[in-house]
């Protein structure tokens, strides 16, 4: 079975439960997982790498480098 499929299995399983404390401990187990892991490889954006960015993106589109929604459909179709 894929990891896609296990996923969606599990959020159908989680979906259906009915027995509040054992859901508070999949929570709590979830949430300490997440505590423990290191985010200190990300940082926030600074205001000028934002705004670089946004020039990037707007020179980018102005010239026509960008994908339409239905381009990356296509080419999502092909994975």
């Amino acid at each position: 079975m894929d990891l896609q499929t296990r996923k969606l299995n599990l959020i159908t399983y989680l979906a259906q439960l009915q027995d509040e404390s054992f859901f508070e401990k999949i929570e709590e187990y979830i949430f300490s997982k997440l505590e423990k892991e290191d985010h200190s490889e990300f940082a926030p954006f600074t205001t000028e790498t934002l705004m670089n960015r946004i020039e990037k993106s707007e020179e980018d589109f102005k010239t026509g480098k960008f994908k339409t929604q239905e381009d990356l459909e296509n080419q999502s179709a092909n994975w």
